[in-house]
């Protein structure tokens, strides 16, 4: 049974049709928008700050998605995908944004809609992501601009293969 957790009064508000693993941990001031999947042991800890997601956000295994007491909330949009062991923390993903295996996007970041951050990137605090673009890299650095069938084949493709994996376990 999935770790679902009141903290300070707030409990998350997860709607009907999302999907939260057995095994992962959402608590706190955590807020989630229609067709949304936390997966195997993602946590979500909104203890300390407010975390806000929109529709068809998936939070896939083992990622992490936290904020900074009294500092820096997290904002996730549409259709984003936050891939295996990645680290959002205390930042702003708009939307259509894939999020990486293993990656990490520190506070203060802005991360624009249609963007990639690639697996392994480490997006520094305060960083800016422009819109349409894809970042590698540790320190993350802008590796090129995104053709639109890369935001329909990747960006879209995965968001909407994980509402439909989701399906698999209700």
């Amino acid at each position: 049974m999935a770790i679902i957790l009141s903290v300070r009064g707030h409990h998350p508000q997860i709607p009907d049709d999302c999907f939260v693993a057995d095994n992962a941990t959402i608590v706190g001031e955590v807020t989630m928008g229609n067709q949304c999947s936390i997966w195997f042991n993602a946590v979500v800890r909104g203890d300390v700050h407010f975390i806000k997601m929109g529709n068809k956000v998936n939070v896939q295994d083992g990622a992490v998605i936290h904020g900074t007491y009294q500092k820096s909330p997290t904002t996730i949009g549409n259709n984003v995908s936050i891939a295996h062991n990645a680290i959002v923390h205390g930042c702003t993903i708009h939307d259509n944004v894939l999020i990486g295996m293993g990656s990490i996007v520190m506070d203060g970041c802005i991360v624009e809609s249609n963007s990639i951050i690639a697996a392994g990137a480490v997006v520094p605090q305060n960083t800016r992501i422009e819109s349409g673009s894809i970042y590698a890299g540790v320190p993350a650095k802008k590796i090129k601009d995104i053709r639109p069938e890369l935001v329909s084949g990747e960006i879209d493709r995965i968001a909407n293969n994980y509402v439909t994996y989701s399906g698999w376990f209700k």
